[in-house]
């Protein structure tokens, strides 16, 4: 799945500007339960991000198909992949199995990744090389860190742009990441047309309902927006473009 399909920018912009909570709510409402990518959280405050998903899978080593070392066959150095084959404004999205003694990158690999331009990091596991990587600035969600190289422990890398399972949630690659403070979320890259326009007006109403709200405004009336308030909130709409 290598040559897989990533949705249109125009989308992906607008998907940024909606957030994690506002996506979660409206795809709910478009029939997927929990697209909540549960473990990883934000170690970048204050850093939001939209991305298609290129995907890593790490499965658990078996004597027979991946004997010790750190760069032996299968793994081709899969995960280096992942990295090299990401364009710029991809997100990487690990299923490292909820490991907490591999680090999945560390400072060199992610260095590469944020210089050809990619949006950031979600994994399912650690990293290496924490003081160094958070000099990049590069967002990342992720469970924790370690001083452990990728296949010292007890999985290795299997394959790329794959579907995977991260945090309990089928990521596919293309799927659309949105995170931020509150995590991350899988948008499904069918429903990310909808998602956008649904998810804008979202954000558009809640920008009148805060304002109302701060100058004491009926939270019943306001919040959600009710049909009474929407005349009034498209006519602040009007005023205000």
């Amino acid at each position: 799945m290598a040559d897989f399909k990533r949705p249109p920018k125009e989308i992906v912009d607008k998907l940024a500007k909606i957030g994690s909570a506002t996506a979660s709510g409206e795809l709910k409402k478009l029939g997927i339960r929990n697209p909540h990518i549960i473990g990883p959280v934000a170690r970048t405050p204050g850093k939001a991000i939209a991305g298609p998903a290129m995907t890593l899978l790490f499965m658990p080593k078996r004597e027979d198909i991946y004997p010790e070392g750190e760069y032996v066959e299968p793994d081709v150095q899969v995960h280096r992949h992942a990295l090299i084959e990401a364009q710029p404004g991809d997100v990487v999205v690990v299923d490292a199995r909820g490991s907490m003694s591999s680090g999945t990158f560390g400072e060199m690999m992610l260095t590469y990744f944020r210089g050809k331009g990619g949006a950031g990091i979600v994994v399912d596991g650690c990293i290496r090389d924490f003081p160094e990587v958070q000099k990049l600035n590069l967002p990342m969600w992720i469970r924790g860190t370690t001083p452990n190289f990728h296949t010292q422990t007890d999985q290795f890398p299997m394959a790329h742009a794959v579907p995977i399972a991260c945090g309990g949630v089928l990521v596919f690659p293309g799927d659309v990441i949105v995170a931020d403070d509150d995590g991350a979320v899988v948008v499904p890259q069918a429903l990310a047309a909808e998602l956008a326009e649904k998810g804008g007006e979202h954000s558009e109403w809640e920008v009148f309902s805060r304002m109302k709200l701060a100058e004491g405004g009926d939270l019943r009336k306001y919040y959600p927006l009710t049909d009474e308030a929407r005349s009034e909130y498209e006519e602040w709409k009007k005023t205000n473009g």
